[in-house]
């Protein structure tokens, strides 16, 4: 979605661009054990996929019994420590929801386990975690920058142990899509009426957030994880379905990506290798 190299590779080439040479495995930590970044980039030459494995250079994903693993060796950016370990995710249940994040159906989500329970298991730091988790997926035919303005999208996990998700989307065109859903631990998929949109403090880099959540929460930032010129991500105290809850909240401003600067600063942290 942001890297530099493929829309390098659009600009020159057009839809002939293979998606299968621009990979990366994404792992950002925070915490007592501190923070770290890796998103290395790696071509075709360094990438096998298989109907339950897909490796990407040195690191892979794998399905494995009744969960997914992940198995990473990497090296963060742009300060070079190591990342070294595993993921387990075991899914409660596995969904087919999809939902098109566009008028035209060009870009669609779905979450493939939105109630997990997660093991983390690192060597490089030093660390292990045990709790609730979620995968979805995003996919598109097109440049996440062709249809959208802006988006927020959030997770909270309710007492129950269902997941609520909610999409708000501006468009370039056309109307605002919006999404709530409640997914239970069986993978079922309940909507429900959406609060109204909260703002949110701006960001250092000026992005304007918003949070769907019920009127007199005190709905507020915990904390900020990520910063970036075009995308937050942040924990948020809010309240959904008449229950306080701490989400996982993120902004994505993809017009920002069409910025002459963006080429220049995002492979600092997102390095290429073959």
């Amino acid at each position: 979605m942001f890297s530099p190299y493929y829309a390098h590779a659009q600009s020159r080439q057009g839809g002939a661009v293979q998606a299968g040479n621009h990979c990366a495995l994404n792992v950002a930590l925070y915490g007592q054990s501190g923070r770290r970044w890796t998103m290395t980039e790696r071509g075709s030459a360094s990438v096998q996929r298989e109907r339950q494995q897909f490796v990407i250079g040195p690191s892979q994903v794998r399905w494995q019994g009744d969960h997914l693993r992940i198995d990473i060796d990497e090296v963060g950016a742009p300060i070079p420590r190591r990342v070294r370990g595993s993921v387990r995710v075991y899914p409660s249940a596995l969904s087919t929801f999809s939902w098109a994040l566009d008028d035209a159906g060009l870009h669609r989500w779905g979450p493939i386990a939105p109630c997990a329970r997660v093991e983390v298991d690192l060597a490089q730091p030093a660390a292990q975690w045990r709790g609730e988790g979620y995968l979805d997926s995003n996919e598109g035919d097109e440049p996440v920058t062709g249809p959208f303005e802006v988006w927020d999208w959030s997770r909270a996990r309710l007492r129950d142990g269902s997941t609520a998700v909610v999409y708000d989307v501006r468009q370039r065109q056309g109307g605002e899509r919006l999404l709530a859903t409640r997914f239970s631990p069986d993978g079922q998929a309940h909507a429900f009426e959406p609060p109204p949109r909260q703002r949110l403090p701006a960001t250092l880099w000026r992005i304007d957030r918003a949070m769907r959540s019920e009127p007199g929460a005190g709905t507020r930032v915990l904390q900020t994880l990520e910063d970036a010129p075009f995308y937050t991500r942040s924990l948020v105290q809010a309240r959904l379905l008449g229950e306080p809850v701490t989400a996982v909240h993120e902004t994505l401003a993809p017009q920002r990506l069409k910025h002459w600067a963006m080429p220049l600063m995002l492979p600092w942290r997102m390095p290429r290798r073959a």
